[in-house]
């Protein structure tokens, strides 16, 4: 993003959604692999592809659409970003957390942010949803690298408490009430697109990881730098276990993510439904 600075980027974005819509969000929901249907419960107000919005980085990974839909949700109104980009894709880590800016600058100040995970943790199931309480970064690779614009936030953000409590604590409620078995961890990222090793495995798990996948934590880091409350949810689509034989294929990944769809909005619309 050479030339005109980040912050300058995010206002020009955000003025031409603007143009289209003056809807105002108070929620932005990142819909990972096998969540797309999600956008088309919304009761859309606008709705754009990420190629009409300038400066925004365009998805390339299977399963993630782009775009952007703005509208209404239990009640809630909502940003919804129908698809992601990844750092594998070959996006700085700055240009991954550019869209999530642009909602903060809209008016988002709750995230929650979904996604498909492999299992670390023995006791977790393919086809389960967990619920994120931390998170590892062992790529080291952090999208507030480089000068610091104040706008933004302070130049060393805590990431303490990264995960809000209180959203954690009404994930929870909302899971006792639906009857869902919600399992709970850290997620660490790994930078893909290869899958990690049976050795990178282990030495994850003996870190205290639970679960690993290639996107969130950019997102995470980015957010609470502009201090927006963030929740963090995925869909364990396999087991990452270094003992198996087998490792789950990429189609084999979003067909689970894709059967457990169903149950996983129906959580994110309880989520929202309670949200104060």
């Amino acid at each position: 993003m050479a030339g005109m600075g980040v912050y300058e980027k995010i206002q020009e974005a955000v003025a031409a959604i603007r143009q289209k819509t003056g809807f105002t969000p108070e929620v932005g929901i990142v819909l990972g692999s096998g969540l797309g249907p999600l956008a088309e419960e919304v009761e859309k107000v606008a709705e754009m592809p990420y190629g009409e919005i300038p400066h925004f980085p365009l998805s390339t990974a299977p399963g993630h659409a782009g775009r952007l839909v703005l509208g209404t949700l239990e009640g809630k109104r909502v940003l919804v970003y129908q698809g992601r980009v990844h750092y594998y894709e070959g996006y700085s880590a700055e240009e991954v957390v550019f869209p999530v800016r642009v909602g903060f600058f809209l008016g988002a100040r709750t995230f929650l942010l979904t996604s498909a995970a492999g299992g670390l943790n023995p006791r977790f199931q393919a086809g389960g949803i967990m619920l994120h309480l931390d998170y590892l970064n062992p790529s080291g690779v952090n999208p507030l690298r480089g000068p610091n614009d104040e706008r933004l936030g302070p130049r060393f953000p805590v990431m303490f408490g990264a995960y809000d409590p209180e959203l954690i604590e009404l994930a929870r409620r909302v899971a006792r009430k639906q009857d869902l078995h919600l399992f709970e961890g850290v997620y660490a990222w790994f930078l893909g697109p290869s899958f990690a090793s049976r050795a990178e495995l282990k030495m994850l798990r003996e870190l205290g990881a639970d679960a690993i996948g290639m996107s969130t934590v950019p997102e995470v880091i980015a957010l609470r730098h502009l201090g927006a409350r963030v929740l963090g949810l995925s869909t364990i689509t396999d087991m990452a276990v270094p003992e198996r034989e087998h490792h789950a294929t990429e189609e084999e990944v979003l067909e689970v993510a894709r059967r457990t769809g169903p149950v996983f909005r129906r959580f994110v619309r309880g989520i929202l439904a309670e949200l104060p």
